[in-house]
């Protein structure tokens, strides 16, 4: 019993850790997944470099982005940081 008292501290602190960092952290992952591989033609975006752009096709591991001159990119899905509205 005394053992369990004394690993009490080290158990709520994980609890703790896991409630308020490693939890919303796996939400956030998560949802920029998803975000990621709904992405279709038209959608106004944002690079994870900052680069603004619109989808011009999608494949399936890269994603082609038309920038304001009517350059044509290529970016790989995990580099798109979120969508514009």
């Amino acid at each position: 019993m005394e053992t369990l008292i004394a690993l009490s501290p080290l158990l709520l602190m994980f609890l703790l850790m896991w409630l308020f960092i490693i939890r919303p952290a796996q939400k956030r992952q998560k949802t920029t997944a998803n975000m990621q591989s709904e992405l279709k033609r038209g959608d106004r975006i944002v690079t994870i470099g900052g680069l603004h752009g619109q989808v011009d096709a999608v494949d399936d591991s890269t994603i082609y982005i038309t920038v304001a001159d009517g350059t044509r990119m290529q970016f790989e899905r995990q580099a798109i940081a979120r969508i514009v509205e």
